[in-house]
């Protein structure tokens, strides 16, 4: 018996580490078919679309050259009710566009840096295999234009932001975003996308404080930030901006923290995700509360909403949703479900 135990759990063991061979070489495999596909037909002006919205899903379409712009600005915006800041961004939101390709897609990256800038900047794509993600082939003086190209190999959902130096100021002033490296065929379909982005900003005066705010170094350097925000913005989730969906809705968030310092907990307060993309890559985990995201990384989030009202967003280290502004909401109308929920009293 004792010998038919250990042969069953040697049995097991094998068949657990081919399985585990055979999952590594077919991931190889789409690594070096993306990097055989030809692109096909004209070139595609890729569309920029503002934050919280996104570009139209990809599909199955062929792989393309697809050409991007980035405009790399430093312009002065609200980071509070009466609170301004000087921003640095890429396409003047924070974050920056939203980078829609597939695998395969030869991507032809334009990187401008406009003429009344004070400092160099570059991108720095967590999704590229190159060199400084091609930080290095985009450093551009203000008034200048740089140009890279890059093959997409990876599916998944990436950062991107500046790395030119010093670096932590470059982010901490916004200049972040995410780019989507979609797989052949495309994501499942959903009814709605939406965009969210976290970050942190340290300026010399207190949360809330009216006026236009500095960087502040040491706080930075402690990592204690003045706010904690989605999309550059206290509360800019909220009120007429809120997200919307309808009761039977499938909801599809591609959520990024970029930091610079602090790792966000994000959950949506009355949902559980179905669906997570942990860290933005091929590993799906089920029925999440609530999902870690890294400074530098990302998550794709799915949920099907059942029943109407408002749900918050959070980051849930939740004195930065209430006190330092990580915190939105997602209005969902339609009928009422009272298998689901029904306030007795």
């Amino acid at each position: 018996m004792k010998r038919i135990v250990m042969s069953f759990a040697l049995a097991l063991l094998t068949l657990q580490a081919c399985k585990q061979t055979t999952d590594d070489t077919t991931a190889g495999k789409s690594t070096n078919n993306a990097l055989e596909m030809q692109v096909s037909g004209d070139a595609l002006k890729h569309q920029n679309v503002n934050p919280p919205m996104l570009p139209a899903a990809i599909g199955d379409r062929a792989a393309k050259k697809v050409v991007v712009h980035l405009e790399a600005t430093e312009e002065e915006g609200e980071l509070a009710d009466g609170v301004t800041y000087k921003f640095w961004t890429f396409n003047s939101t924070v974050p920056g566009t939203f980078i829609r390709v597939r695998v395969g897609d030869e991507v032809e990256l334009h990187l401008t840096n406009r003429s009344n800038s004070v400092m160099p900047h570059n991108i720095d794509l967590h999704s590229v295999n190159g060199p400084g993600g091609g930080a290095e082939a985009t450093n551009v003086a203000p008034g200048k234009t740089a140009i890279f190209n890059f093959k997409a190999l990876n599916p998944g959902l990436f950062v991107y932001h500046c790395a030119a130096a010093p670096v932590p100021l470059h982010i901490a002033n916004g200049m972040y975003g995410l780019i989507l490296v979609e797989p052949e065929g495309g994501l499942p379909k959903v009814d709605r996308e939406y965009y969210i982005m976290q970050g942190e900003f340290y300026t010399k005066g207190k949360t809330d404080e009216k006026g236009l705010q500095e960087f502040d170094q040491d706080k930075g350097v402690d990592e204690k930030p003045t706010y904690v925000v989605f999309n550059g913005k206290k509360n800019a989730l909220m009120g007429p901006d809120a997200l919307e969906a309808k009761v039977g809705e499938t909801v599809r968030f591609f959520v990024g923290n970029g930091g610079p310092n602090l790792v966000s907990s994000f959950h949506l307060i009355g949902e559980i995700f179905d669906k997570v993309y942990v860290e933005g890559g091929s590993t799906i985990n089920h029925n999440v509360q609530t999902t870690v995201i890294p400074a530098g990384g990302a998550a794709i989030v799915e949920f099907k909403v059942d029943v109407p009202g408002d749900y918050i967003l959070v980051d849930h280290s939740i004195f930065r949703a209430f006190n330092k502004g990580a915190i939105g909401k997602l209005k969902v109308t339609g009928e009422e479900n009272a298998k689901i929920f029904k306030k007795v009293q």
